[in-house]
């Protein structure tokens, strides 16, 4: 079963992608992220893609401006989340047919970013919004906006984020910082998945 959780794998190298995406996968969470920022980033990207194009959705995080919407696209990924708004990058996005997930912060971000087309919102940083920073949010959003909270979310406090109307989360090193192991990303994905599990119960 899939769950609603991007795994960000900043940092991470080619060497290590693809075995870290295995285990992701197989553990349940099927949307992997990897930060432009991480070491020949497009390189994980491609590899990844090549291994599991058809079964997860892989793309790229940190993406600033249209051309690296363009050299994700190029890498074969699918999904492009940004930690700001910013329309020219979404509207590539879209014109490319991947899924936009801009980073916001204020109702104005949200409905400009939504306007742009973005899929999705990723309420960035969710440590400074807090739960109580998205309830209120929510009362402006149209319907159905699909709003992820990243950063100061996570299995501790699932259940928490949900009751306010989040609807995924994107966790960075609560699933991978540089240096661990697939086996050690396994574990933690278990827990993970284990937990956002007992919050929807």
């Amino acid at each position: 079963m899939s769950r609603p959780i991007i795994a960000i794998l900043r940092g991470i190298t080619p060497l290590d992608a693809v075995a870290v995406a295995d285990v992701l996968i197989a553990a349940g969470i099927d949307r992997i992220e990897i930060p432009l920022n991480s070491p020949n980033a497009l390189d994980s990207i491609e590899q990844i893609v090549a291994s599991h194009g058809t079964d997860a959705l892989i793309g790229a995080g940190t993406v600033l401006t249209p051309d690296d919407v363009d050299r994700v696209a190029d890498a074969g990924g699918k999904l492009i989340v940004s930690p700001n708004f910013d329309a020219s990058v979404i509207k590539k996005t879209k014109s490319l047919g991947l899924q936009s997930w801009p980073g916001v912060f204020t109702p104005t971000e949200a409905l400009g970013a939504l306007a742009a087309g973005a899929d999705g919102l990723k309420l960035f940083p969710g440590s400074m919004a807090g739960p109580a920073g998205l309830a209120a949010m929510r009362a402006v959003l149209p319907a159905g906006t699909l709003v992820f909270a990243v950063g100061g979310a996570g299995p501790d406090n699932f259940a928490e984020w949900l009751a306010v109307g989040a609807d995924g989360f994107g966790l960075g090193t609560a699933v991978y910082v540089p240096g661990m192991t697939a086996d050690d990303v396994a574990k933690r994905a278990e827990k993970i998945v284990r937990s956002y599990d007992e919050a929807i119960r």
